[in-house]
């Protein structure tokens, strides 16, 4: 039986040893060579970038002053019109007291302006008032009521934070900030008691958190110039991410950037791939991820490493073994589509054909 697994033993090594000649070998001068072989080879660009939401925002405050309350931890799902934040105002003394000072002077025009109407009615109904000088004393009580209800809401602004809707139909504005899209909430910028500076035409204004729809997410990242002239909307693309070696993951390519972007000297184009939908994968925002877009594949072909072609002055070379034993010598061939690792032969060798492979050069 022992002798058996011995025999059975030795004849597999030697079967292994001849597919592994049959592919490598060595000629008579003892370099080592390699078969031309027929498979399927595919031509890829790759970009290199990382999984992000397709839409996030940052939340901002439309009122100064410090954050009272904060609603929300990282990862909290939200719908729309929930609260995240409650800004708690903080004006300074001066804007106290002008605020105060503005609203005491609209109240006193208001006031004025509505006595000036009361004896322009009587007059009117008396007869001794023109129309004219009717609508001068309602327009100038409608100007004083607007006045007013300005100084009024700036006050309670400043005081109180907030406004509260009314007859005017003007819009309630408070100080609670509430979530402007439902998401997930991938980071809050800001603590309790830190303090806040509004958004306004002339200022960007403090990003208090950020909000993004997590089951959207697409690759965002970057191709080189010499790639890019061959992509176009729908190529399909393999995603690898390097947290997850093992997850499969497809997509297909719908947005290139018109225009490049200089980063350390080399010219690259943004590019966005949507990502098809996968089971049992957890993606997160901001994994590190390369994109293998196939822009052309090829099956049932010659193929050979790349590593043994030599390109000088636009042609392409091989060595192959020399007759009886003499040296190598080398062959013009005609080379299509590349992967990086492998070439297609068009022309100058056949299936089964050996080319010399020469030892790498020793470092000195």
């Amino acid at each position: 039986m022992r002798k058996g697994l011995i025999v059975i033993g030795i004849l597999a090594a030697g079967g292994l040893a001849a597919v592994l000649y049959s592919r490598s070998s060595h000629n008579g001068n003892g370099l080592k060579t390699v078969g031309v072989t027929r498979g399927s080879i595919a031509e890829k660009a790759l970009a290199i970038g990382a999984i992000r939401p397709q839409k996030e925002i940052a939340v901002k405050s439309k009122i100064s002053g410090i954050v009272k309350n904060s609603f929300r931890e990282v990862g909290d799902r939200v719908k729309v019109g929930e609260p995240l934040f409650e800004i708690l105002p903080d004006p300074t003394p001066l804007e106290r007291t002008e605020a105060r000072r503005e609203a005491e002077i609209a109240r006193n025009i208001f006031e004025q302006a509505r006595k000036k109407h009361t004896r322009s009615k009587s007059l009117k109904e008396q007869g001794v008032l023109s129309s004219q000088d009717w609508d001068l004393a309602e327009k100038e009580l409608q100007d004083a009521r607007i006045r007013l209800d300005l100084a009024a809401e700036k006050l309670a602004l400043i005081e109180k934070g907030r406004i509260k809707s009314d007859s005017s139909n003007r819009l309630a504005v408070e100080s609670i900030i509430r979530a402007p899209i439902a998401g997930t909430v991938l980071e809050l910028l800001v603590n309790e008691g830190d303090p806040v500076v509004p958004l306004t035409s002339y200022q960007a204004g403090t990003a208090l958190t950020t909000l993004a729809d997590m089951s959207a997410l697409v690759f965002k990242g970057t191709v080189d110039e010499i790639d890019v002239g061959k992509l176009r909307e729908g190529m399909p693309a393999q995603i690898k991410i390097g947290a997850l070696p093992d997850a499969k993951i497809e997509g297909k390519v719908y947005k290139i950037a018109p225009k490049s972007t200089t980063v350390e000297g080399a010219t690259l184009f943004d590019i966005e791939i949507e990502l098809l939908p996968v089971k049992d994968i957890t993606l997160r925002a901001g994994y590190s991820a390369n994109a293998e877009i196939a822009v052309r594949s090829k099956e049932n072909v010659l193929i050979l490493p790349e590593r043994l072609v030599t390109f000088a002055a636009g042609k392409a070379a091989v060595e192959v073994p020399g007759v009886a034993g003499d040296e190598p010598v080398k062959k013009e061939i005609e080379v299509g589509l590349s992967d990086g690792l492998n070439v297609e032969v068009t022309k100058g060798l056949v299936e089964k054909d050996v080319v010399v492979e020469r030892p790498p050069k020793e470092i000195e």
